[in-house]
């Protein structure tokens, strides 16, 4: 088994970090949709569910930092043979889900009104309980947090969470799976075996 990646094929680290991602998003919005569909709000379950969507959308961040440190120290296979306009959607795909796996974190975060009780075992403070907001928001360009708190919520459930993430996770699937069944290529194959 190889750690690193190679010229045609992603090696066991990045296989790990993306399987794990994939995991990570589909835990996270289990957890969000179960608290939505299946819980009262003020409920111990309810805020289980909420905490378990927290602690999963921090280590989501952590896991992203750790997945470009890794692609920007790691060569990235070559791409299968194609169109120059198939290897520039392949490009701007995987910007793209990079962009929605760096901002859902980080507009969760900073749009989240309540401490994370990170997997209860210690508590990340809310960002406007942290001494960066009081001294850049607060105090320095004079925001309440429910107007500073506001557009990020509504970025981070509506359009990002709700629409665009789903989005682009079907169409980097449907991809996936064209290059495998259409395609006859090794694409997918790159990150699932290494043969």
């Amino acid at each position: 088994m190889r750690f690193k990646n190679t010229t045609d094929h992603y090696g066991a680290i990045a296989k790990c970090l993306h399987w794990g991602t994939a995991f990570l998003f589909l835990v996270s919005y289990t957890s969000v949709y179960y608290r939505h569909w299946f819980t009262e709000k003020d409920t111990p379950e309810n805020w289980t569910a909420l905490q378990l969507h927290l602690s999963i959308g921090v280590t989501i961040g952590v896991v992203v930092v750790l997945r470009i440190i890794w692609r920007m120290t790691n060569r990235v296979p070559d791409f299968e043979s194609g169109t120059k306009l198939e290897h520039l959607a392949a490009h701007a795909g995987h910007y793209a889900l990079y962009a929605i796996m760096i901002t859902l974190p980080v507009t969760g975060y900073l749009g989240t009104k309540v401490d994370t009780e990170y997997f209860f075992l210690f508590d990340i403070p809310m960002f406007e309980s942290t001494s960066l907001f009081s001294a850049v928001i607060s105090d320095g360009l004079g925001i309440s947090y429910e107007a500073f708190e506001a557009p990020l919520d509504f970025i981070h459930k509506q359009i990002l969470g709700a629409w665009l993430a789903w989005i682009l996770i079907a169409g980097h699937v449907a991809a996936a799976l064209y290059h495998h069944f259409i395609k006859h290529d090794r694409t997918l194959r790159k990150m699932t075996i290494d043969k």
